[in-house]
């Protein structure tokens, strides 16, 4: 079962310097890292900066627009290079019913990653969970993490998926 998790650091460097860890992992094939993005939020910044890891996971499973849309709707600013529009609660009401992405899981966010911390955001699967965890034991992390229906997933794709054809 696919998860959707994000790891959030007290500082807005800690996300960049725990990928290592993530990368590490990922390639001792402890984690199937299906996508991913790092949030930074220096003091003092009215947004946070955000990268996509798509050099971690090839093309990515998702792509930039599905995580402009949900950084869109958590930190109501759109970023990524997507414009989400104003109506960010309907959005999220619809990321959530679409995408089985649940909105407690979008306020936990939204509340935690604020001016001054970071966050590491992963798609994954096949984690084995007490290596993951200890790998990030040291880092001051608080995670958060909501678990996709195969039908979840499935449905995150096709609405963002840049590898999908048009005929």
């Amino acid at each position: 079962m696919p998860t959707l998790t994000v790891w959030r650091f007290p500082t807005p460097t800690g996300a960049d310097a725990a990928l290592e860890s993530l990368k590490e992992l990922h390639q001792q094939q402890l984690i199937t890292v299906q996508d991913g993005a790092v949030v930074n939020w220096p003091e003092g910044a009215k947004k946070p900066r955000t990268r996509h890891l798509a050099n971690l996971t090839g093309r990515g499973a998702l792509g930039g627009a599905f995580w402009g849309m949900l950084f869109g709707v958590i930190f109501l600013v759109p970023i990524l290079g997507i414009a989400v529009g104003a109506a960010f609660g309907a959005l999220g009401g619809s990321l959530a019913k679409a995408g089985g992405i649940d909105e407690d899981f979008i306020r936990q966010v939204r509340e935690s990653v604020t001016p001054g911390t970071s966050a590491l955001f992963v798609l994954s699967s096949d984690a084995v969970l007490d290596r993951v965890r200890t790998a990030f034991e040291g880092w001051d992390a608080e995670l958060i993490q909501t678990n996709l229906s195969a039908e979840e997933e499935s449905r995150l794709r096709e609405a963002f998926s840049e590898d999908h054809e048009t005929h």
